[in-house]
């Protein structure tokens, strides 16, 4: 009993002055995790779009395919970009194995599709409810995508954000790309597993409450950005409400 609350101890003394290899271990996962976030975004929000809106032969079996990139292990696109990248390698020319830059690609590679997917859901019901008034004014697919993305944009913020909480809780894919090499590829969830194996438990712990506080936050401005854009949609429905009524009367 006595050693869990040293632990306890050990585990605050890290938090509170700011470990130097903690705080760099936090750093780099919050830089690779955002990076991957914001190419998976730029990539995402355009196709998912596109998908949400247009309607051509082989979308259905297209669809599946995302679909089914959703339910992909981490650990095999992790082991997919590691033959992409090795040195016998189509890719392997880059030099990017072991590197930060192959982490970014996996995982910007493991969210790329659920931000596709949310966003074709997203824009595929709007564009259902309300794209009869494009059809009116003869906007093309890529117009009406590209209106449907702005229109939708603060429902796009919770899909980057959700986006960015499932790469950064990630561990498979890096520690293969990655290598889990200290001082340069080491992350708060492959620093985690390395560090309780090797019985080193006040700084896996001290990683796991800072994961644990950054996914925390992410889940509160999910719930706060729904809240704010159901309020939103209130206020936007109320006026025809209440003219509605009127009317009636």
């Amino acid at each position: 009993m006595l050693q869990f609350f040293d632990t306890l101890q050990a585990v605050w003394h890290l938090l509170v002055d700011r470990d130097p290899t903690l705080a760099a271990i936090v750093v780099r996962s919050l830089g690779v995790s955002a990076s991957a976030t914001v190419l998976a975004t730029l990539l995402g929000f355009p196709i998912g779009a596109v998908l949400g809106v247009a309607q051509f032969r082989g979308r259905g079996l297209l669809m599946a395919l995302l679909n089914s990139a959703l339910a992909v292990p981490s650990v095999v696109i992790g082991l997919l970009i590691y033959v992409l990248l090795s040195r016998n390698g189509p890719l392997g020319m880059l030099g990017w194995l072991f590197s930060l830059k192959a982490m970014v690609l996996a995982q910007t590679i493991l969210v790329a599709p659920l931000v596709m997917a949310l966003t074709c859901q997203l824009v595929r019901d709007a564009d259902r409810a309300h794209g009869a008034q494009f059809e009116v004014l003869g906007a093309r697919t890529l117009m009406r995508s590209g209106l449907w993305l702005w229109d939708q944009r603060h429902a796009l913020v919770l899909i980057a954000l959700t986006a960015f909480g499932r790469a950064i809780s990630e561990v498979g894919a890096v520690m293969v790309v990655g290598g889990n090499i200290e001082g340069f590829t080491r992350v708060m969830t492959t620093a985690i597993a390395l560090e309780t194996s090797k019985g080193d438990l006040p700084m896996a712990m001290a990683l796991g409450c800072v994961l644990l506080a950054v996914v925390v936050c992410l889940n509160l401005l999910l719930a706060l950005g729904r809240h704010l854009q159901h309020r939103n949609d209130w206020a936007h429905r109320k006026p025809w409400s209440v003219a509605g009524n009127g009317n009636l009367g």
